[in-house]
């Protein structure tokens, strides 16, 4: 006969547990869990679990009696609390030795490169030293080039002197067969006379 009395009305079964107990159950399910703390902390974490959970179960009550709206946390809203915590540690721990092992990989990247970089300078060191006795062998071997080319150009110029004398000379003796070669061909007709005349000589003339 009276459905809203029913429907309007809620039945708290839900029995708060002592904060004795949620620390007993926060230390069973932590006692095997690996936290990288001392055994002092760990103990704090526990308790600061069994602490919370009592006070969010505090807060529900006086939520209730100022708002007359029933807000519950169960023992499995405990044991999910618990749960994520180890998640969560879990998962930040393991983005923590992901970031250790980054930073680690760019420390050892930087210690090659400062070996790489010492390496270097010790071989810049030995470079420059060769590279300035290089530089005194090719300074030396300049001097010594420019000193025979000085040479050759001396040698260069006596021997166009004599290049020059000889050249005078058979210009000279070409103008002195030119001139020799007219006083042969001038005499030419001379002689062929005197051949011609000689072959009209016989024996009987001489004697």
């Amino acid at each position: 006969k009276f459905p809203g009395l029913i429907s309007g009305c809620t039945m708290d079964w839900f029995a708060r547990w002592p904060k004795d107990a949620l620390i007993a159950v926060a230390k069973h399910f932590l006692s095997s869990f690996e936290i990288q703390c001392g055994e002092d902390t760990k103990e704090q974490v526990v308790y600061s679990m069994g602490y919370i959970h009592d006070g969010v179960a505090e807060a529900c009550t006086k939520y209730f009696e100022r708002f007359r709206r029933s807000t519950h946390v169960t023992p499995k809203s405990y044991l999910s609390f618990i749960a994520n915590y180890k998640e969560i540690y879990l998962e930040k721990c393991k983005q923590k030795n992901d970031m250790a092992q980054r930073m680690n990989t760019g420390l050892d990247k930087l210690n090659e490169a400062s070996e790489s970089v010492a390496e270097l300078s010790i071989e810049l060191v030995g470079k420059e030293k060769e590279l300035a006795v290089s530089s005194v062998k090719a300074e030396k071997v300049l001097a010594d080039v420019t000193v025979q080319a000085e040479s050759a150009e001396v040698a260069k110029q006596e021997v166009q002197k004599i290049k020059d004398k000889a050249q005078a000379i058979f210009d000279s003796i070409s103008v002195d067969k030119a001139m020799a070669m007219e006083k042969l061909e001038a005499a030419r007709p001379a002689l062929e006379e005197a051949e011609n005349a000689l072959l009209t000589i016989r024996p009987s003339d001489i004697a």
